[in-house]
Parts: C-alpha cells; structure tokens; sequence
C-alpha cells in the first residue's frame, strides 16, 4: 500500500483547497478510503471517507464544508475543503488498511 497526499497550502480563512491522495498497491476501486487530519498537540481525527462504491460520511466538523470524491481510473481520492477556519490547520492524511501517507500540512491563517 502506498498513499501520497499533495494539494495542502496556506490559505486565508474562507478559502478552499483541494486535496488529492495518489494511491497504489492495492485494489483502490473496490477500497473504502478515508481522510484524517492531526493538529499541532492533538490526536489523529478522522474526518472523511468514500466506499468503494461511491457512498461518503463525514465528520460534523467537516460537514457542508467538504466533499470527498474519487477517481477509481486514477487510483485517486480527493477531499475539497471549502470556508476554511484557523482550526482546520493540521496535518491531513490519506488512509486505507490501516496504512497512511506521509501527510500534506494545511494551514489556514490570515
């Protein structure tokens, strides 16, 4: 299993930002995928995932704020986070199987 995230940043609060999770290894078409984030001091946060048959969940935090979505042809999941708040700085990781990528930092701060 291998997951590499891309697409954090610094973004203004209100902003957006995509993020995307290039995955290999593994069936992906047929895997559950999930997003998580860890902020500075915090614990690890589930905040997103997609079946593999297309149905998503999120975390209220997250809610109305984001979507999850993914390219079974690409081997790609992506989360787009919308109205950005200074409390959704963290780490944000890609996750499957038990497995996680090496992360990609998002920072929302004026």
């Amino acid at each position: 299993v291998q997951l590499v995230e891309s697409g954090g940043g610094l973004v203004q609060p209100g902003g957006s930002l995509r993020l995307s999770c290039a995955a290999s290894g593994f069936t992906f078409s047929s895997s559950a995928m999930n997003w998580a984030r860890q902020a500075p001091g915090q614990g690890l946060e589930w905040v997103s995932g997609i079946y593999g048959d297309g149905r998503t969940s999120y975390a209220d935090s997250m809610k109305g704020r984001s979507t999850i979505s993914r390219d079974n042809l690409k081997n790609t999941v992506y989360l787009q986070m919308n109205s950005l708040k200074p409390e959704d700085t963290a780490i944000y990781y890609c996750m499957t199987k038990g497995r996680r990528g090496q992360g990609t930092q998002v920072t929302v701060s004026s």
